[in-house]
């Protein structure tokens, strides 16, 4: 059997084993023009020929190289071979990550995945192919256990997802090895581009992939990428089944406010929060925990249940770290009325013989569940002081702003999270002045940001005009706290910092600003791997 039929049969099984496709399905596939996309496009096709199956291609042209152009031109080529549809979508990656505040690797995700929904949309389809190799599977684990998992994260990219509204996302070609892919498309004669963007190390997961991956494959274990997908595959398992229990476990001692059984936890993947969880816990809503119920279970079922509740009680579902489950934790295993406040206006609260998780209810939430600050102006005076002692305000249910400033190092990274952001200290002096307190309160009048521009150059957009662009409902502007220096707003906090004062490599002094809770770090970096 030659590599085209051991690689098809390969896949193909596995396909069916995930309950990926059946007959007659809609179907798009995210084409990049790469190695990957394109061997996933051949085997679809391949794929078709015995089952019928309605292909669609989208393609992102994000931007950033010269040969987007041609990518895009070499992936329509293809279709048209195939008489397959060729939806192109053309971005500004980098515009995009200074507009919500990420990075361009994170930008790019985004809006990929956008294309791929609308392109969904378009065609009819309720399946978005996109592909991921083994290779990329043993990438995220790595990446997500040096930086801190629990067995979600551990399992890395789940060979199939489905997102509200019921659009499936597949990834048909995770259970092949990059060698793999590369041989099966030489075996067949086809090209593929290249994108140089991969070949350097300035990304985390190209240095994984370029020098630890082969390190463990040539002097660890023969097979290494291979031995991880299977790990992979039993880790997915087992938190599965963790899932259940901690349903299980929920409906044993928890209740919501009214009496209602606190079952049906959020998970289908690590990040997954239904519409329906969130919105059933709306403004002023929370959850009994019986406190003699609750310490008869495992310990490590005790952490996700807090978990569970706490995202269900947060806005999004996500920035809930594991400091914050330990600080709830403690309320269980010391007696007393005492309670913690946490972020999104979350309080957990020790009450006899339960634990209450409420939100909203302190007087400072609002109906959307989401914190608020209305307090009166705080002055921060930016001073040398900073450099030896942080500066921390309390911002009533929304927590606390730490100020802090140091020299930066020569080796640096500024933090990719969405509550910890640094400013050019110097920046900030050169164009206003120090004696002049920054101050924190509600947006003002004539507030106003300062963004990039074509060709780098700068310009002032109104507070209230990207409030309305990023569809900020209106009920919660007011609430949300606005570092700012006159009317010149550096922080926008939990959203977007002004341009005007970012650090650059000319950078010495930074200027630290971090949103925490009373007794916690808050703020957390999500990354994934994009389509290939």
């Amino acid at each position: 059997m030659g590599i085209r039929e051991e690689t098809e049969k390969k896949v193909f099984a596995y396909i069916e084993e995930q309950g990926m496709l059946s007959a007659g399905d809609r179907i798009v596939a995210g084409v990049s023009g790469g190695a990957d996309s394109v061997c996933m496009l051949a085997l679809l096709l391949a794929w078709r020929e015995r089952r019928p199956l309605s292909l669609a291609v989208a393609h992102v042209n994000h931007g950033l190289r010269r040969e987007a152009g041609e990518d895009a031109g070499y992936v329509e080529e293809l279709c048209g071979r195939e008489g397959i549809p060729f939806l192109l979508t053309e971005s500004d990656v980098r515009r995009t990550a200074l507009e919500e505040g990420c990075s361009e690797e994170d930008a790019g995700r985004r809006i990929r995945y956008r294309a791929f929904r609308e392109a969904a949309r378009r065609t009819g389809a309720d399946r978005v192919a996109v592909a991921h190799n083994s290779d990329d599977n043993a990438e995220t684990m790595l990446f997500h256990l040096f930086r801190g998992s629990g067995p979600a994260g551990l399992g890395g990219i789940a060979p199939l997802r489905r997102e509200e509204g019921g659009l499936w996302i597949l990834r048909p070609i995770l259970c092949l090895e990059r060698r793999e892919v590369e041989a099966y498309l030489r075996e067949r004669g086809i090209s593929w581009r290249r994108d140089g963007t991969n070949e350097g190390d300035d990304y985390c997961r190209n240095r994984i992939r370029h020098h630890i991956l082969p390190y463990a494959g040539a002097e660890v274990s023969e097979g290494a990428v291979g031995h991880m997908l299977r790990t992979a595959g039993l880790l997915r398992e087992t938190e599965g089944y963790l899932r259940q229990q901690t349903e299980e476990a929920l409906r044993q001692c928890a209740v919501r406010d009214g009496g209602e059984v606190a079952g049906e936890p959020t998970g289908m993947g690590a990040d997954a929060v239904p519409e329906s969880a969130v919105s059933a816990v709306g403004g002023g809503a929370g959850y009994q925990v019986d406190v003699e119920a609750f310490l008869g279970f495992h310990r490590a079922l005790q952490g996700r249940m807090l978990l569970e509740l706490l995202k269900r009680l947060s806005p999004t579902g996500k920035d809930i770290l594991a400091v914050h489950v330990q600080d709830a934790l403690a309320l269980f295993r010391r007696e007393g009325n005492r309670y913690v406040t946490l972020p999104f206006g979350i309080t957990a609260r020790r009450q006899y013989g339960q634990v209450l998780l409420e939100r909203g209810k302190t007087g400072e939430g609002n109906e959307d569940g989401i914190s608020s600050f209305l307090g009166e102006p705080v002055e921060v005076p930016l001073t040398e002081a900073l450099f030896g002692t942080p500066a921390v305000f309390r911002l009533g249910d929304f927590g606390e702003l730490e100020f802090s400033a140091f020299f930066i190092k020569k080796e640096w990274e500024v933090p990719k999270n969405r509550y910890t952001k640094w400013f050019d200290y110097d920046k900030i002096e050169d164009m206003h002045s120090m004696e002049e307190p920054a101050v924190i309160r509600s947006r003002e009048r004539g507030d106003y940001l300062t963004i990039t521009r074509g060709a780098g150059s700068m310009a002032h957009k109104s507070l209230k005009d990207y409030m309305i662009s990023e569809k900020i409902p209106r009920q919660l502007r007011d609430r949300i706290p606005v570092v700012a220096l006159g009317n010149h707003v550096l922080w926008l906090v939990g959203w977007r910092i002004s341009e005007a004062f970012k650090v650059s490599g000319d950078t010495r002094r930074v200027l630290q600003v971090r949103l925490t809770g009373q007794n916690e770090e808050s703020g957390t970096e999500e990354k994934d791997v994009g389509a290939h």
